[in-house]
């Protein structure tokens, strides 16, 4: 399964796009919508600057190694909407995240079961300057997931 033009638009409707490289807090530079390097491997640096073209192909290319994280940790079927609201989760904390969260083993004991809105949303830094966000974000997520 690949992920969605819907999948694709919640990455970019929570990632935001910037065209000029930039420090996260971790010290971590990043460019487009959240590259650390380019097609041949490079890793972005501080001072590069991309078109939207550019940044649009750069998330193509990376959203396959989380669609994979997916797919090889979700074992029970699930639809597209659910693989999307996955992938975005991944994209967001990384495949390690969801292999080894409660959500995850939810998704594969029961895809249907209306408790893994709330493994979405336990993803939340209560008090953290990212709070508000990220509840958006989950609670997207969750949407999408139950659509």
């Amino acid at each position: 399964m690949t992920t969605s033009q819907n999948g694709i638009n919640l990455i970019k409707s929570f990632e935001g796009c910037s065209l000029k490289a930039y420090a996260l807090g971790d010290g971590k530079i990043t460019i487009g919508y959240g590259n650390t390097f380019y097609e041949d491997g490079s890793p972005v640096q501080m001072g590069d600057e991309i078109t939207q073209e550019r940044a649009d192909a750069l998330l193509l290319l990376i959203i396959p190694q989380f669609e994979k994280g997916v797919s090889d940790t979700i074992t029970a079927d699930i639809n597209q909407n659910q693989f999307d609201a996955l992938v975005d989760f991944s994209y967001n904390l990384g495949n390690g995240s969801l292999a080894q969260s409660t959500l995850h083993n939810e998704v594969n004991a029961d895809p249907s079961n209306p408790d893994i809105k709330n493994q979405f949303l336990r993803w939340v830094e209560p008090g953290s300057k990212f709070e508000e966000g990220l509840t958006r974000r989950r609670t997207a997520e969750a949407t999408l997931y139950f659509s």
